[in-house]
């Protein structure tokens, strides 16, 4: 009992020591070399993440548990075409893992043939909307030993504007491991893609985290061994493929602090690369667990590397578990995305980075680090952001912007397509390339839903007279033959196909969602005149705070466990008011936690997600950041 009493005290005490060390007067580089240094050693005083929540008779039977994990979601996104601009705003260097393929250390170490897909497939999900395994698309298991796979994942990679890869280097005392792939790439000279190397200087640890418990294969760092693996790497560095700034050949420590001396290593390379050919080198070290100023180290420059250096709001104690003994953290994606992209660049040389999300799961089995709620358009926003407003006093030749990560499939950091949501992530890629278009004008697009085939005809004929897109939507079996196109028939609910309606038009512009539940209904009620679409328009036009306006009134109702399930799922900050809601312009816009929620098919046939969903509309308006307007006649 002993052991368990002092554990408990210690973690008491860290919110004390924790809010005195934050007073203390330390620079940001001190401050974070002492909080490295100080977990390493005290890590069992950090109180564990929150529980979540559970029913008392345990976990809930769940619409999750019947998915499909190759299932396509709301907003999948097959391969396109596309124009990237020219020339591109700023380079994208996408970190890659080459772990995918087989080698005698794993096969020691964790099984014969183990690969890292062995991790991603075994993840399974902890809570309700918890999105595990992430399993790969298009290009598959692959298996890094065959030379084609990474000449299609490179010209995947050009096609959406990804300007280089950056190899994780794994190099211990003139021991490599995973350097198999590499090697391969760099006598391949058919494969255009720039890349440069991260050297990986941890030990590698059986926890996959860094920490050095249970060490797998260690580190050994010198001056001699700083000397052997300069000399090793000088044929990436010689390459014309090399990604350069300013003329010079990049190359990545991932944790400098780890070092001896960092700028005598620095100075040893710097020495080498003149006296044997490489010339000069630009330096930069990866600031995932210090920030000093990288003139100090000896260094030319720093590269951002979210999750790593940041702390969203906790959302552990939020989620429905479906795994009682859960004991993984869970984190707010968004306000990550917020705040990083926001940050002012320091007065050193600072490549940004950004992330398209984190989940660990595959690797620490009920331990996982999760953030929630990224999405595609959230990661197009923050790449956006970043390549055109952060970066746009940085001369054009410097631009660069660093992606954690193409290939991290069992830490859930991934841009290459993925079974859920397709390419969706490297279209949004593509796009973040290009300035925000300006707002388009506002469309309107009539959505009724029907149930009584005595009513189709009459409300095609109201519908068509107005000039506007519309949809109505029925059952499939009450769709007539002959209907034209905009009468879809849905087998199962209407809502998976408003949903994949509007995530098709949620890109092009201000476009306005005319919601009318009509089921139950015979005559075409509340369907509105030419004169009031054209008011709406205007009056949305002329408030761009505006998400909402309902054409009746909504009715209150109470809040049941299944509205506060989905307020979690789509991460709605306040406690749901839940609202029956018939008839309502929206602003797609502020349906953006729903969208961005990218739901699958069968969460959606769920018995009870059609009627929750609607009944929260409101609630989705209002964290989306926009305001509601009172009921309007539509007459």
């Amino acid at each position: 009992m002993r052991p368990m009493t002092n554990s408990r005290l210690r973690q008491a005490l860290f919110p004390l020591l924790r809010a005195a060390f934050r007073a203390l007067p330390l620079s940001q580089g001190q401050r974070d070399r002492l909080r490295t240094r100080w977990l390493a050693r005290h890590g069992d005083w950090v109180p564990p993440p929150p529980k979540g929540q559970q029913d008392a008779s345990g976990p809930r039977p769940s619409a999750q548990l019947r998915w499909r994990a190759d299932e396509p979601a709301i907003g999948h996104v097959p391969w396109r075409e596309g124009i990237l601009p020219s020339p591109l705003p700023a380079t994208l260097v996408a970190f890659y893992l080459p772990q995918f393929h087989t080698f005698p250390e794993n096969d020691a170490w964790w099984g014969k043939g183990f690969t890292e897909w062995r991790n991603v497939t075994r993840a399974l999900p902890q809570f309700e909307g918890h999105v595990q395994p992430r399993l790969p698309a298009d290009l598959g298991f692959y298996d890094l030993r065959n030379p084609q796979v990474m000449r299609d994942q490179a010209h995947l990679a050009a096609e959406y504007g990804i300007g280089a890869f950056c190899f994780y280097y794994y190099w211990f005392s003139g021991r490599t491991l995973m350097e198999d792939p590499l090697r391969q790439w760099l006598d391949d000279d058919s494969i255009d893609l720039p890349f440069c190397l991260c050297w990986a200087n941890e030990n590698w640890a059986r926890r996959w985290d860094g920490r050095d418990d249970d060490i797998l294969i260690g580190q050994q760092h010198s001056a001699e061994d700083d000397l052997a693996f300069i000399a090793h790497i000088a044929p990436y560095l010689r390459d014309r493929r090399a990604l350069k700034v300013d003329g010079l050949p990049m190359l990545l420590v991932y944790r400098p602090h780890l070092l001896p001396d960092a700028r005598a290593t620095a100075d040893r390379w710097r020495r080498w690369c003149r006296d044997n050919g490489v010339g000069e080198i630009h330096l930069a070290y990866v600031q995932g667990f210090e920030r000093p100023d990288p003139r100090d180290i000896g260094f030319d420059a720093a590269v951002e590397f979210p999750p790593n250096m940041s702390n969203p709001s906790s959302l552990s104690a939020r989620q429905w578990l479906l795994n009682p003994d859960f004991n993984g953290d869970v984190r707010d994606w968004r306000e990550l995305a917020a705040e990083i992209s926001t940050r002012p660049l320091p007065d050193y040389p600072l490549y940004p980075g950004v992330n398209p999300g984190w989940d660990n799961e595959a690797r620490r089995s009920g331990r996982g680090r999760v953030y929630l709620h990224a999405s595609p358009r959230g990661y197009r926003d923050w790449l956006r952001t970043t390549v055109h407003q952060r970066l746009s006093a940085v001369p054009a030749e410097q631009r660069l912007v660093f992606i954690n990560a193409w290939n991290e499939w069992a830490e859930g950091a991934v841009l290459e397509p993925d079974a859920r949501l397709g390419h969706a992530w490297l279209q949004a890629t593509r796009e973040a390339l290009s300035p925000a278009p300006p707002p388009g004008q506002a469309r309107a697009c009539l959505m009724v839903l029907l149930d009584d085939p005595d009513a189709i005809a009459a409300v095609l004929t109201a519908a068509g007279d107005l000039g506007v897109q519309y949809r109505l939507f029925v059952p499939a079996a009450l769709r007539p033959q002959n209907a034209p196109a905009e009468v879809i028939g849905h087998a199962g609910n209407a809502l998976t196909s408003l949903l994949q309606l509007l995530q098709e038009h949620s890109s092009e512009g201000a476009l306005l969602a005319c919601w009318l539940d009509m089921r139950g209904n015979t005559v075409p009620q509340h369907i509105p005149t030419a004169g009031a679409i054209k008011k709406v328009l205007e009056e949305f036009t002329q408030r761009p705070s505006l998400g909402m306006m309902p054409i009746a009134a909504p009715e209150g109702t109470d809040v049941c466990s299944s509205h506060l399930r989905w307020a979690t799922r789509l991460g709605l900050a306040q406690r749901p008011m839940p609202r029956i809601v018939r008839a309502a312009w929206l602003r797609t816009e502020a349906l953006r936690p729903l969208l961005d929620a990218h739901l699958h098919p069968s969460e959606l046939n769920a018995m009870d997600a059609p009627g929750a969903l609607a009944q929260l509309l409101p609630d989705i308006v209002i964290n989306a950041g926009y305001v509601i307007a009172a009921a309007q006649d539509q007459h």
